[in-house]
């Protein structure tokens, strides 16, 4: 069972206030680098702005990673980058280092381009239970189940020895993904769920189920789920 602690905000303000500080807290809490995964889609957006003004966190010891992109320039709409650089980076935050997805060349070479940048951040060709490769990865849910940008039906979902492939079939435009391994590497996992549309998908994936992307994620480390009232009406909170 997937499960994990189910925390329900009000609308979309206050759930992006709730996650603002439930990251704050953790950020401050962090000795040494902190290593945070971001999210693409449009929930986060909210968040990423009120995480921008924040002026109590430690930004000079904090690292921005993505969970995955759309093999599109980086000033293009769709460009999951040009939306944290508006709305996080746009409100004043100057991390130690971000570390965008590459989309130049091809995406397969861009794939193994960040998997070695990955690689050469935590310092080991392999991960280990031992040590996490970031310190909190937040993920939406999509309606079909998928994160980041493993999606149903594609190979992606079976790879467990890349950190990073390309995923050229399932929507309109070619992506580069974080897989299983390196998604589940982290000592938080944190998913943002907004929208009774999502209230199926969320139930089945805190329910371990397999046959849909989220439901066959396996984290690290601790999890837990922030969604409004309506993606988390036909569930309890733990």
């Amino acid at each position: 069972m997937i499960a994990g602690e189910l925390i329900v905000a009000e609308d979309a303000q206050d759930l992006a206030a709730r996650a603002a500080d439930f990251i704050a807290a953790r950020m401050i809490a962090s000795t040494g680098t902190f290593r945070l995964v971001l999210s693409g889609g449009s929930t986060p957006r909210a968040l990423y702005a009120l995480l921008g003004t924040r002026r109590d966190f430690p930004w000079q010891r904090t690292e921005l990673f993505w969970g995955d992109e759309r093999f599109v320039p980086p000033d293009h709409p769709d460009s999951n980058y040009r939306m944290v650089r508006e709305t996080l980076l746009a409100g004043g935050a100057e991390p130690q280092a971000i570390h965008p997805i590459p989309t130049d060349g091809t995406p397969e070479s861009a794939a193994v381009r960040y998997e070695a940048l990955l690689k050469s951040e935590y310092g080991e060709a392999a991960l280990t239970r031992a040590r996490p490769l970031f310190d909190l990865n937040l993920l939406g849910l999509g309606e079909d189940g998928h994160i980041a940008s493993l999606l149903p039906g594609e190979p992606i979902l079976k790879e467990r020895r890349a950190w990073v492939g390309a995923v050229a079939h399932g929507r309109a435009e070619v992506r580069i993904t974080l897989t299983y391994p390196a998604l589940e590497a982290s000592r938080v996992t944190m998913f943002l769920v907004s929208g009774a549309s999502k209230a199926d998908v969320l139930k089945r994936a805190r329910a371990g189920d397999a046959s849909i992307p989220a439901g066959a994620l396996r984290p690290q480390g601790s999890l837990v789920w922030f969604a409004d009232r309506a993606a988390a009406s036909p569930q309890n909170p733990c």
